[in-house]
C-alpha cells in the first residue's frame, strides 16, 4: 500500500494533468446524447466501434422510434439487429441492448431517477451481471447516464498514463481505475470531464503511432514525450 505522502503526490499530479488538459481543450460536453437512456444505448454500441458508426446506429433507432427501453424490448431481434448494423457485431449488440432494456425495467422500472438513487457500488455490480456489460461499459453507464462518480478506463487512458509513467504496475482494469478513484475527489463532474479530455488528447496528440509530442501540453511531465522531443524513440 502506498504511503499517504505518495498518495498526495500522485493526487496532485493527476490534478495537474487534468488542469493542463482542461486549460488547453476546455469543456468537452460529454456524453453527447438526448437523454440518459440514449447514453446507455451508446455505451453498448460503442464497444469495438468508431463513434461515427455509433451515431449512424443511433440515428436509425431514432428514425424507427426505437430509442426507448420499451421499444427495444418490443422489437424483434432481427429488426433491432438491422437498425444497429452500422455499429458492427450487430446481432450480438442487439442481444446486449435487449438485455440492458430488460434489466433497466426489472431493476428500476425504466426510471432513471431510481437508478441514480442506487448506491454506486451496487449499481456497478448489477450492471456487470447484465449480458454484454463489461467494466468499461458499466462505468460509462454509471458515470454518464446515472451521474455516479466512477472513473472510466479505456485504451486511451492506459496509453496516455503509461507514457506519462503513471500507469499502475498491475495491468487489470481495476488497478487503473483505482489509481484515479483513490487519489482524486469522488466527483462525477470531475471524472466525466477528465475522461473526455483524455480521449480528446489521445486522439489528437497522444496517438498510438507517431504521437505529436512536440505539440503536447503534457510534454514537461512526460518521460516518453521528452525522449521523443530530444530525438529519442519510444
Amino acid at each position: 500500500m502506498s504511503s499517504p505522502g505518495r498518495r498526495r503526490q500522485l493526487g496532485a499530479k493527476l490534478l495537474t494533468i487534468y488542469r493542463l488538459l482542461f486549460d488547453h481543450y476546455g469543456t468537452q460536453g460529454w456524453w453527447p446524447a438526448d437523454g440518459p437512456f440514449e447514453v446507455m444505448v451508446g455505451a453498448v454500441l460503442a464497444q469495438s466501434a468508431a463513434w461515427t458508426n455509433v451515431e449512424k446506429a443511433i440515428a436509425n433507432l431514432k428514425t424507427a422510434n426505437a430509442m426507448s427501453p420499451q421499444a427495444i424490448r418490443g422489437l424483434p431481434d432481427e429488426r433491432l439487429a438491422e437498425l444497429v448494423r452500422p455499429s458492427g457485431y450487430y446481432n450480438v449488440k442487439a442481444r446486449k441492448l435487449k438485455a440492458l432494456a430488460h434489466f433497466f425495467n426489472e431493476a428500476y422500472g425504466d426510471d432513471i431517477a431510481a437508478m441514480r438513487a442506487e448506491d454506486g457500488k451496487v449499481l456497478r455490480e448489477k450492471l456487470l451481471r447484465v449480458y454484454g456489460i463489461g467494466e468499461e461499459t458499466a462505468d460509462d453507464i454509471a458515470l454518464y447516464a446515472a451521474d455516479i462518480p466512477t472513473f472510466v478506463i479505456d485504451a486511451y487512458t492506459k496509453r496516455l498514463f503509461a507514457r506519462l509513467g503513471l500507469a499502475p504496475q498491475e495491468a487489470p482494469y481495476a488497478a487503473h481505475r483505482a489509481m484515479f478513484m483513490d487519489n482524486l475527489p469522488a466527483e462525477s463532474g470531475l471524472y466525466n470531464e477528465y475522461h473526455a479530455l483524455i480521449v480528446r488528447h489521445a486522439k489528437d496528440i497522444c496517438r498510438k503511432t507517431r504521437p505529436l509530442c512536440e505539440r503536447c501540453v503534457l510534454v514537461d511531465l512526460c518521460p516518453t514525450g521528452k525522449s521523443v522531443v530530444r530525438g529519442g524513440t519510444e
